[in-house]
């Protein structure tokens, strides 16, 4: 049985994108959403298939939640700024250079209820 085409191995073709020629084996199809779209491009303007494409076609399981989880103990540690050295201490070490003075502070809020009768 014969072949129904030949192997073109000096054929060339044109990039459905670029106009430029190539040689016909070089020439690759581009996909798009897992499906070829039937252009033929050169291989240095080839696009690959984006992953964001396939979002919903493969399973995930990515749990956040935490079985059993503990609260934190050390609240006030936890809470506290610090600095280290070159960056600073905030001052309040006995070398006291203070290159990094955190300084924080809290406004006040008033809340007005209106009873309509």
């Amino acid at each position: 049985m014969s072949r129904p085409y030949t192997k073109g191995s000096r054929a060339f073709g044109f990039c459905d994108k670029t106009g430029f020629r190539y040689p016909l084996n070089e020439l690759i199809y581009e996909v798009n959403n897992g499906i070829r779209t039937g252009m033929r491009v050169g291989r240095d303007v080839y696009d690959p298939d984006q992953p964001q494409n396939s979002l919903g076609k493969v399973k995930v399981f990515d749990p956040e939640a935490l079985y059993s989880p503990r609260p934190d103990q050390g609240i006030a540690e936890s809470r506290g700024f610090f600095g280290w050295n070159p960056v600073g201490d905030g001052g309040e070490s006995p070398s006291g250079n203070g290159a990094m003075a955190l300084v924080t502070g809290l406004g006040s809020v008033t809340i007005s209820i209106v009873l309509s009768g």
